[in-house]
């Protein structure tokens, strides 16, 4: 079984810089994470073993005990940045500058007097944070979601990790939906995953199926699987080598294998390490390493 890696795919430089700061925290114990990181379970564990307290993403109301309150890769809004703070909390800020590109998007929106249209996941913490400092929006996940909406001016922008075939798709049918409004669309959606996708498109016409590596509930890893599913290459999403199955590999030549954008170096090459194992024979030919 030839194995092919993909590209682009792995960590990107938002989630290498927040794990980075974590390293300089010298009192661990003194610190709330406001949330996951990153949606990764290794990177998760591994916090808590070094001390750190964690909040889930759903408890985030509560003001945490610690005297630090450290804010995730995903961000947070302003008016949750001025609870935490009035609460005399230290914050070590690690919101990745990508998305606070799409926060700076969506206010300047809203100060246009747009109704701002949020393209991306209902709920996610990073859509949560936008959207907390709105007055007036929508969340679309689906095209199905798009309706006439009653405002003559509309902003668009995107979670940073919508595929940029589906944001084309929705901004396309709310043109349909609205022809009288002024539409103003900001593409918020960051390099990473433009690059990730765009490997991952080419990694398809190669091979018989893919290996998508990366937490269970990490929104990026799982865009990354739809674009097999739309091209009939089956796929398996795994967040370690231990979820491989011997089976599930019987009729496969060559497997690519990527990786989503919170997933550690030291866990694609195990995976990468168990196909071999998997496989008949080595991973040969110029794209695998």
């Amino acid at each position: 079984m030839r194995i092919i890696r993909a590209e682009e795919m792995g960590m990107c430089f938002g989630v290498r810089d927040a794990l980075r700061m974590t390293e300089s925290v010298a009192d661990p114990t003194q610190v709330t994470i406001h949330g996951q990181l990153v949606h990764n379970p290794e990177i998760t564990t591994r916090l808590a073993e070094q001390g750190f307290r964690q909040s889930t993403e759903e408890d985030r109301t509560c003001v945490p005990q610690t005297p630090c309150v450290l804010i995730t890769a995903h961000g947070i809004s302003d008016a949750e940045r001025r609870r935490l703070e009035m609460a005399n909390k230290e914050l070590i800020d690690t919101t990745c500058p990508l998305v606070r590109r799409v926060h700076s998007a969506a206010k300047e929106l809203q100060a246009e007097g747009r109704h701002v249209l949020v393209i991306g996941k209902p709920g996610h913490v990073e859509v949560r944070g936008i959207v907390e400092d709105l007055k007036s929006y929508d969340v679309i996940r689906t095209g199905t979601d798009v309706t006439c909406y009653q405002h003559l001016r509309l902003g668009i922008v995107c979670q940073t990790t919508v595929p940029p075939d589906v944001a084309d798709a929705i901004c396309a049918y709310i043109q349909l939906h609205n022809p009288p409004a002024n539409i103003r669309f900001v593409d918020t959606i960051c390099q990473p995953t433009k690059h990730r996708q765009s490997a991952m498109l080419e990694l398809l016409a190669r091979v018989d199926a893919v290996v998508v590596v990366g937490g269970h509930n990490s929104n990026n890893t799982r865009q990354l699987v739809g674009p097999c599913h739309g091209n009939l290459t089956p796929a398996v999403h795994v967040e370690s080598a231990d979820e491989l199955e011997l089976a599930w590999f019987a009729d496969v030549k060559t497997v690519g294998l990527t990786a989503g954008t919170s997933t550690l170096e030291s866990t694609i090459a195990e995976v990468h390490q168990a196909l071999v194992q998997i496989g008949i024979g080595q991973p040969t030919g110029p794209s695998v390493s």
